[in-house]
C-alpha cells in the first residue's frame, strides 16, 4: 500500500545560525514552486498546421510557503518574529533560513527562504497569532521522515499557553475610545536576482540542473494596519481627519501586561468614515521612520 504525506503528521522546522526549531505551527501551512515555461511558435511559412506552440523549460520561480504560529506566553515562537523584523549583520537585508517540513513519508527542505509579509491577529476573543509568507531559493525532497536534520535542536517549554487579544490602542499619546478592532503587519518587498544566463540554460536537461533563483535584495519595508472605532460624541471632533506625523502604539495586554507592544514612534494616518448600522471610522496607519532594528518598535 502506498504511503501519503498527511499536513495533520507534518512538523515544521525551522533552522537559522546552527540552531534548529521545532514550531508549533497552526494547521495552515503551505508550499509550493513553480517552473517558468517559455512558449514559442512553431509555425512556419511552409507549414501553417503547426497550430501548438513549442516550449522551453530552463529555470524555476521562487518558491513560495506559509504558516503561523500563536503568540504563546512562553515566546518559543520569538525566532519567527525575529526573522520578520530583523536585518543580518550588514544591516541592508533581512536573514534568511532553511525550512524543513517532516511528514510520515517525506522530507522536504525549502533553501534560502526570507518572510515578505507577517500579520498578527489581533481580532478580540481569538488567539494571539503571527502569521507569516515569503519565499524561497529552492523546493526539494531530501529524504524520508527519517532524513537526518541539521543544526541543534533547541528546548522548548513543557506548556504552550495561548493569549486572548487584549487590545490597547494609543494614537498621538491618547488612547483609542469605543475601539472595534486593529490590525498590524510588516512587508518586506523582496527582489531575487536575476539568474538567468545563456550557458546556464543550454545545459539544462531536468529539474535537477535547472536555473534557480540565486540571490535576493531587501528594496523597501512597510509596517502599516488600521485602527476601526465606533463614531460617538467621543470621537465626532476628530472626523475627517489626517496626520503626517504622530505617534500610533498598538499593545496587547495580558495579566495587566504588555505583551505584544508595537509602538510606532513616527506614523502618519488617514481617516474614513463607513456607514453601517453603527457608524464607524478608522485609522489607516502606515510607519514613517526608519529605525536601525524594527525589533526596538515591535516587540513582545
Amino acid at each position: 500500500m502506498a504511503a501519503y504525506n498527511f499536513l495533520r503528521e507534518s512538523n515544521v522546522h525551522l533552522v537559522y545560525g546552527g540552531s534548529r526549531y521545532l514550531l508549533k505551527t497552526t494547521p495552515e501551512v503551505s508550499f509550493s514552486q513553480t517552473f517558468a515555461e517559455d512558449a514559442y511558435s512553431v509555425k512556419t511559412l511552409h507549414d501553417q498546421t503547426k497550430m501548438f506552440q513549442g516550449t522551453s523549460i530552463t529555470r524555476a520561480n521562487p518558491a513560495d510557503f506559509s504558516f503561523a504560529v500563536h503568540l504563546t506566553e512562553e515566546k518559543d515562537e520569538s525566532i519567527v518574529l525575529d526573522l520578520l523584523v530583523d536585518y543580518d549583520t550588514n544591516e541592508t537585508n533581512i536573514k534568511s533560513f532553511d525550512l524543513y517540513i517532516v511528514t510520515g513519508e517525506s522530507t522536504f527542505k525549502l533553501n534560502e527562504c526570507v518572510i515578505t509579509n507577517g500579520d498578527f491577529n489581533l481580532a478580540k476573543g481569538s488567539p494571539l497569532t503571527l502569521t507569516v509568507s515569503g519565499n524561497a531559493q529552492k523546493l526539494e525532497r531530501v529524504g524520508d521522515e527519517s532524513y537526518s536534520l541539521p543544526g541543534s535542536l533547541q528546548s522548548a517549554s513543557a506548556t504552550r499557553t495561548p493569549t486572548l487579544s487584549l487590545i490597547d490602542v494609543e494614537v498621538s499619546g491618547s488612547d483609542v475610545p469605543n475601539l472595534v478592532s486593529a490590525t498590524l503587519s510588516v512587508q518586506n518587498e523582496i527582489t531575487w536576482t536575476p539568474y538567468t544566463t545563456l550557458q546556464n540554460s543550454l545545459s539544462v536537461t531536468s529539474a535537477s540542473n535547472a536555473m534557480y533563483p540565486s540571490g535576493y535584495t531587501l528594496e523597501r519595508r512597510v509596517v502599516s494596519g488600521n485602527i476601526v472605532q465606533y463614531l460617538t460624541e467621543n470621537s465626532s471632533s476628530t472626523f475627517q481627519t489626517f496626520n503626517t506625523g504622530t505617534t500610533v502604539a498598538v499593545k496587547t495586554v495580558v495579566n495587566s501586561s504588555t505583551f505584544l507592544n508595537a509602538n510606532l514612534t513616527s506614523c502618519m494616518f488617514t481617516k474614513r468614515a463607513s456607514v453601517g448600522e453603527a457608524f464607524t471610522q478608522a485609522f489607516d496607519f502606515r510607519l514613517l521612520t526608519n529605525p536601525a532594528d524594527l525589533s526596538t518598535l515591535i516587540s513582545y
